[in-house]
């Protein structure tokens, strides 16, 4: 079903992937062919963009469309590495695209199968050949490490809040006050000597 030429594109959006981890977005990326030749490549960048439409698809799909001078891509095909979204499985319908390659299903908001099958449905204008699952265990893998090391993140987060309460609960005196932090305090003189004033 796939050949190695489809794999080696994956491999490419899989990349583009890394490249949305490492500026801490949700690795995802995509990679856009036209008669083998890559065109187009994108990852996740909603979070840095403030754009909530700026998934890895859309990215590759607004690069190539510039670059060919038209929204239209009929000989283009897409590799992405984790099933399209609604928004995304239109938007690459209206462009026309000829075939469309994910790597790891979504069961959450995946649309070429998982949730629903848009790219399935007869009464839409235009369609367009989905094939899902190439190099599905390396996109699903690069997606629980990236999502384990939020959750061990945040944890530590709420483990250093809750360090910094309990001390700051500890620097209280009994009787409620708070003690000085950073502050210097100065005591009352007390001569050893009585004669000394």
């Amino acid at each position: 079903m796939f050949t190695p030429a489809d794999e080696h594109a994956m491999r490419i959006a899989l990349d583009q992937a890394h490249n949305a981890w490492l500026v801490g977005e949700v690795p995802v990326g995509a990679v856009i062919l036209r008669e083998g030749q890559v065109i187009a490549t994108g990852y996740n960048r909603p979070i840095t963009e403030h754009d909530p439409t700026a998934h890895a698809e859309i990215v590759a799909l607004r690069h190539a469309a510039q670059l060919l001078g038209n929204y239209r891509l009929p000989e283009c095909e897409l590799y992405v590495t984790l099933e399209p979204c609604a928004m995304c499985a239109m938007a690459l319908m209206h462009a026309r695209f000829r075939r469309v390659v994910f790597g790891a299903p979504d069961p959450k908001t995946g649309v070429a199968g998982s949730v629903l099958d848009l790219f399935a449905e007869a009464r839409l204008n235009h369609h367009t050949t989905v094939a899902g699952g190439l190099l599905a265990e390396a996109s699903g893998k690069l997606l629980k490490e990236f999502f384990a090391e939020r959750r061990a993140i945040q944890r530590a987060q709420r483990e250093e809040a809750a360090r910094l309460a309990a001390s700051q609960a500890a620097a209280r005196a009994p009787g409620g006050e708070r003690l000085p932090t950073g502050d210097v305090l100065e005591l009352p003189h007390f001569p050893l000597d009585p004669e000394t004033p």
